[in-house]
């Protein structure tokens, strides 16, 4: 799991990341981009949290200016972490309302496209809508669900945050609008997510959990919630009970082809 030529940026003494120029470059390419593809296609939610949050657009945030703004709208924080972690630690620190972001970003050559989760993706992706109550509140659930979950349960966990936390849609008054963080850092992903090319379907938690995916194509298929506050109403619902009948019915037939060995 180790494999990425990233590493994780230290702090000083001061608790101070210092990023290279060419860093910093890379980030205002990137938030610069999004903004504009964003804009008309995000839910009203994560524009406010954009709003709330000020990311500077000419440098690197760091992760005390973003715990300011979480700590007062919901109680989260963000840590900073290696490049990948192990699901463990990943739901403990859900749980303890803490969201990791791993202090790299993507190299020029990769603007794109990064299968790891940089800072970019959990910052900009991510941060906005911890600032949302429902959000949050379900992010949290879900780190205390997965702490005391088996191995095998995990796995429908996962198929679960994939198809809402990373790649879900939601309708709204002004149309259907995009929440998902794996959607919102990608400019091919924003767009191809609410064109007529996948297909998209009503959000139902037993479906979503039974879907496989890949996490290097496009999505084929999205699940649309009713409206965010869903998220919180299922943070109230019997989410293991959920996954035991998932496991017991199995997986869907996925809608992508098989990787090429």
């Amino acid at each position: 799991m180790n494999n990425t030529p990233y590493v994780a940026r230290e702090p000083d003494a001061d608790g101070f990341i210092h990023y290279p120029q060419a860093e910093h470059e890379v980030w205002h390419t990137l938030i610069s981009r999004q903004l504009k593809v964003v804009e008309g296609r995000a839910c009203q939610e994560y524009l406010d949290g954009i709003e709330q949050l000020g990311l500077p657009l000419e440098r690197i945030p760091q992760l005390g200016e973003l715990n300011r703004v979480l700590e007062q709208a919901t109680g989260w924080r963000v840590v900073r972490v290696p490049a990948l972690i192990p699901f463990q630690t990943f739901f403990a620190l859900l749980a303890s309302k803490q969201f990791p972001v791993a202090t790299f970003i993507r190299r020029p050559e990769e603007l794109d496209y990064l299968q790891e989760p940089d800072l970019f993706h959990e910052v900009f992706g991510h941060c906005p809508l911890l600032t949302n109550p429902w959000f949050a509140e379900f992010t949290h659930t879900y780190g205390k669900l997965g702490l005391q979950a088996s191995k095998e349960e995990r796995v429908y966990l996962a198929r679960l945050y994939w198809m809402t936390i990373e790649f879900g849609l939601v309708d709204t008054a002004q149309g259907r609008r995009i929440y998902g963080g794996g959607i919102l850092s990608s400019p091919k992903e924003t767009l191809y997510s609410l064109s007529d090319q996948p297909e998209h379907q009503a959000f139902d938690p037993l479906d979503a959990m039974r879907t496989p995916y890949r996490i290097d194509i496009l999505q084929p298929l999205y699940f649309v919630l009713p409206e965010l506050k869903r998220l919180f109403e299922l943070a109230h619902e019997d989410i293991m009970g959920l996954v035991q009948q998932a496991m017991r019915l199995g997986l869907h037939a996925p809608k992508f082809p098989p990787k090429a060995a």
